[in-house]
């Protein structure tokens, strides 16, 4: 395997025709049905092209190994979340406002994961190759351009230089508090999110310390 090279890890061809696209949508609902049930880890590809009803032959025209499902997978789910967090972002008019916008964020994260198996599967398949954690950390670092942009708009005063560090380890930290609260027993996982929600209302907008 070649780490670092993004050409595993893309679509060997993007589809131009409706009949290719819905072969290939086929094979990526059969993937995240897969992952819902075994994990990435477990998932074949044969057993991919059974359960999508294609040829194997389909799922390598399109991927040159599993890796490049599980991106093409997260990429949907990535660029989902990005979109739903600036939406929310976008009209916030006050420090305390931003905050409660922030913890509004994980109880849908934590829903979403809650609800969708293969949602969490994606995320932790991520962890396990080194292309696709740095997918992962650019995903997160896109979040915290989303964060960063509000706090210039509501709370100008602060470092920007402190701000940049302070919103890209906020913006990793919630999607890993949240996936540890998914994990957890319900009642733990409820005191997981409060904890996280006290520090972000604490933390996350005071100034730097000099």
């Amino acid at each position: 395997m070649k780490v670092g090279s993004l050409d595993r890890i893309g679509l060997r061809r993007k589809p131009k025709q409706e009949r290719s696209i819905q072969r290939l949508d086929l094979i990526l609902s059969a993937a995240a049905a897969i992952i819902a049930e075994k994990g990435v880890s477990a998932m074949r590809m044969t057993e991919l092209a059974v359960a999508a009803k294609v040829p194997i032959g389909s799922v390598y025209q399109y991927f040159p190994e599993k890796a490049a499902i599980v991106k093409a997978l997260f990429d949907r789910h990535a660029s989902a979340i990005q979109a739903r967090i600036a939406e929310a972002f976008a009209s916030v008019h006050s420090v305390d406002h931003a905050l409660e916008v922030l913890v509004a964020t994980i109880d849908w994260h934590y829903n979403d994961y809650r609800n969708d198996a293969a949602y969490l599967g994606i995320w932790m398949g991520t962890e396990t190759d080194l292309d696709l954690l740095r997918l992962n950390i650019e995903h997160s670092k896109r979040i915290a351009d989303i964060f960063q942009d509000a706090v210039r708009r509501v709370a100008p005063e602060l470092s920007a230089a402190d701000m940049q560090a302070r919103t890209y380890l906020f913006s990793h930290l919630l999607g890993a508090s949240i996936r540890l609260a998914v994990v957890s027993e319900d009642s733990l996982a409820k005191r997981i999110l409060d904890e996280w929600k006290r520090v972000i209302r604490t933390a996350f907008l005071s100034p730097v310390a000099a």
